[in-house]
């Protein structure tokens, strides 16, 4: 392996490092959420759709959490 290859790889790892693992939201889960960072948008769909919100909790820890929401694409008459 070349030192330029070792030097990405190294650097997804350390990227893979930092990222939060996906918490899938449950009625029982519970959430510190001191600060929300983002809220994905759901798609232009008729049909529930996981969406994902990333929050820092009142330690400072990122979290993100994976729940189920209506897409956007569904029209009334």
């Amino acid at each position: 392996m070349t030192a330029a290859s070792l030097a990405l790889l190294g650097g997804t790892l350390v990227q893979a490092a930092e990222q939060p693992k996906v918490e899938k939201y449950t009625y029982e889960t519970k959430l510190d959420i001191a600060r929300v960072i983002n809220v994905e948008e759901p798609g232009n769909v008729c049909e529930v759709v996981p969406v994902h919100m990333v929050y820092e909790d009142h330690q400072g820890q990122r979290h993100v959490v994976e729940y189920s929401v209506m897409g956007k694409g569904c029209q009334s008459n």
